[in-house]
């Protein structure tokens, strides 16, 4: 069991939030990549959704996307002033207090999901309600403090963003909205390992139990290029299975050769300087990795559909 810290902010305090706080509270960041890949899923999908519909569904996934987000600053407002990666968040800086950032997060979620089940379909609907359900409740409060398989588990949150925008698209579920899945499911712990092997002092003073904390750098390092092995397997395969085409299978080579070079060259350095570059290496690829990998989807299905009308 993780001890955890008594750092308390009262819901009685009177904020001077901006409206840059409450932006801050949507983690932009991560909400560009949930939108991304959304959208991703959305144009990919077979069939025609009206350009109405279709907005409104990539603006619920992203409002959804960042009612988790405030959510979680909320509940981890203890341990994100302990971390000097999060100790300027609006929460721990005094900017909001903790019960206007639980409101906040909690009108976004409902009106996201109310918003996309009522005028999209209801299926997105309830993917999206259990996707925030996920990552606020079954990642933030229960797997993030208890056990470091945190962020393997509760990767599926970060992962479910395509599959909400092709159910919008489609009202039903197939094997390429699973693929894109998986290839964010697995590639979640590389991403997030490689940084918390460069963060995991800050990790270890706020009582969080990541890999490197827990079972030390190395079985990190060995972790890490497992899944990524498997992840470069997975996200080549639906090429030569047929869900995708030869500009995706070319481009899932060469980014996974890429991907793997870095996971080795951070299972080979250990110590010192270098070891913190490698990490610091992998996460900035990985980032890059996914990007062209799901960037180049929407590129060949706008080929295949000029090539379709010119012949």
């Amino acid at each position: 069991m993780v001890e955890q810290h008594s750092v308390e902010y009262s819901p009685l305090i009177i904020s001077e939030a901006g409206v840059s706080d409450y932006i801050a509270l949507l983690k932009p960041r991560v909400m560009s990549l949930v939108v991304f890949t959304a959208l991703v899923g959305l144009v990919i999908a077979p069939g025609h959704l009206h350009p109405v519909l279709a907005i409104t569904s990539i603006l619920c996934i992203a409002v959804g996307g960042g009612a988790s987000g405030a959510l979680n600053m909320w509940y981890e407002r203890d341990v994100d002033a302990l971390m000097t990666r999060t100790a300027n968040r609006p929460i721990p800086r005094g900017r909001i207090s903790s019960s206007e950032a639980a409101a906040f997060g909690i009108t976004l979620a409902i009106f996201s999901v109310t918003t996309l089940g009522i005028l999209v379909n209801w299926l997105a609907g309830a993917l999206l309600a259990f996707t925030i359900f996920f990552y606020v409740v079954v990642y933030t409060m229960w797997l993030k403090r208890w056990t470091a398989q945190n962020i393997v588990i509760g990767g599926a949150a970060g992962a479910l963003p395509p599959v909400v925008a092709w159910a919008a698209a489609t009202g039903s579920l197939a094997p390429q909205p699973i693929i894109l899945f998986l290839i964010i499911f697995l590639w979640t712990p590389p991403h997030f390992w490689a940084l918390a092997l460069f963060r995991s002092d800050d990790y270890a003073r706020a009582n969080i139990p990541m890999l490197p904390v827990v079972a030390g750098p190395d079985a990190t390092r060995l972790q890490i290029l497992l899944y990524t092995i498997v992840l470069v397997a997975v996200a080549i395969s639906p090429w030569p299975l047929g869900y995708f085409g030869v500009a995706y299978g070319i481009t899932s080579v060469l980014l996974g050769a890429g991907m793997l070079w870095f996971a080795v060259d951070v299972y080979r350095k250990r110590t010192g300087k270098p070891a913190t570059q490698a990490a610091r290496a992998l996460f900035k690829f990985s980032l890059l990795y996914l990007f062209l990998l799901f960037a180049v989807l929407p590129l060949e299905a706008a080929a295949n559909a000029l090539m379709a009308m010119v012949w």
